[in-house]
């Protein structure tokens, strides 16, 4: 396929934009997409999507909070508007209110993925002893005694590590 804007160079840019459910697609050679680097810059950006989800989250001001951040002094609303924290303690001081945003967007509030070997700590164990009390209570309902027996005794000797 051939650049749109100069047609004689093989495109290998390929920009497509869909603005209010209109669809364009730009397909540029490397030197015209240098040109035309407006048609990079559509404005989107994470801090500006998870502004709007807080914003149609907390559409209420009764949500707004009066205290800001006691390490940096961020309020609520200034992070609302800029869609970043000022300091890693916002995370805590606004807690209460990001929760609900975050379970409606991954649907549920608690890590679910992987977690590193080297830095898990007695979080992977808390997550292991979990695994284990659902494979015990599995082992007692069908009737594997011995099993839940064995299952029962890991589940202390890592509780006692804790």
């Amino acid at each position: 396929m051939l650049c749109n804007e100069c047609g004689k160079n093989e495109a290998t840019v390929h920009v497509t934009h869909i603005i209010n459910g209109k669809k364009t697609e730009s397909h540029l050679c490397e030197e015209c997409a240098k040109k035309n680097q407006s048609i990079f810059n559509s404005g989107f950006s994470m801090e500006n999507m998870f502004s709007a989800m807080l914003n149609n989250a907390f559409s209420t001001t009764s949500y707004l909070s009066s205290k800001g951040c006691s390490t940096c002094g961020m309020t609520f609303e200034q992070f609302k508007k800029n869609g970043k924290f000022g300091c890693s303690d916002c995370i805590d001081t606004f807690k209460t209110k990001l929760m609900p945003v975050v379970k409606n967007i991954q649907g549920y509030d608690t890590h679910k993925g992987k977690i590193p070997r080297r830095d898990g700590g007695t979080y992977r164990i808390q997550k292991d002893i979990e695994k284990l009390k659902i494979e015990l209570k599995q082992a007692i309902e069908a009737e594997e005694y011995e099993k839940a027996a064995e299952l029962r005794d890991r589940i202390r000797n890592m509780e006692s590590t804790l």
